[in-house]
């Protein structure tokens, strides 16, 4: 099974995920342009800032620095360390000297109200993202649902891999991924 092309992106923004440093959500997200990746991003905290990951509450929960400030919904990002996926992405492409104009993200989170702002403002024209992003604030999800309808992101659209897909995946990453699939040459 050879996976589409959205479901491939969508793998390597998975894979990414795994880095992050974030207890609440792990989230990936990589900006592509012709089929080519141009940066990629996990949420976590800035170089150098504590992390969450690995710390625990008294209580043995993980710990998550916006939840042990009490913030509510509407004040989370004002307390919260971590950068998110899609804002670290194109910080990697900036710092990089990378044009993203016209690019395509690939999020597993679709974006919060504030990175959809901030890819509209790098000329995203794309968003697909593996899950919706569950906000608790229905007028919040109406404004920026506007805001990416208004602001030249013409694509927003959810992907999920295939079972033959995730499965020719998993067979890459159990074993080793360049085993031969024929006989060396003169070998036959």
């Amino acid at each position: 099974m050879r996976p589409d092309w959205h479901e491939y992106f969508m793998a390597v923004a998975k894979l990414i995920s795994t880095r992050s440093t974030c207890n609440s959500r792990p989230t990936g997200a990589i900006l592509v342009r012709d089929r080519h990746i141009l940066a990629t991003g996990y949420n976590g905290s800035p170089p150098g800032a504590p992390h969450c990951l690995g710390n625990f509450n008294p209580d043995g929960t993980p710990f998550c620095y916006s939840r042990h400030m009490g913030t509510g919904e509407r004040e989370k990002y004002n307390y919260c360390r971590s950068s998110h996926a899609e804002a670290n992405a194109v910080a990697q492409a900036a710092r990089l000297g990378i044009s993203v104009e016209g690019a395509a993200a690939y999020c597993t989170l679709a974006p919060c109200t504030i990175c959809t702002k901030l890819l509209a403002a790098a000329r995203i024209t794309e968003v697909y993202f593996e899950r919706d992003y569950e906000s608790s604030d229905r007028r919040r999800d109406e404004h920026w649902q506007s805001i990416y309808r208004a602001s030249g992101i013409k694509t927003w659209r959810k992907v999920s891999i295939s079972p033959g897909s995730l499965a020719a995946f998993s067979a890459a990453f159990a074993g080793i991924t360049s085993e031969r699939r024929l006989a060396p040459h003169g070998a036959e």
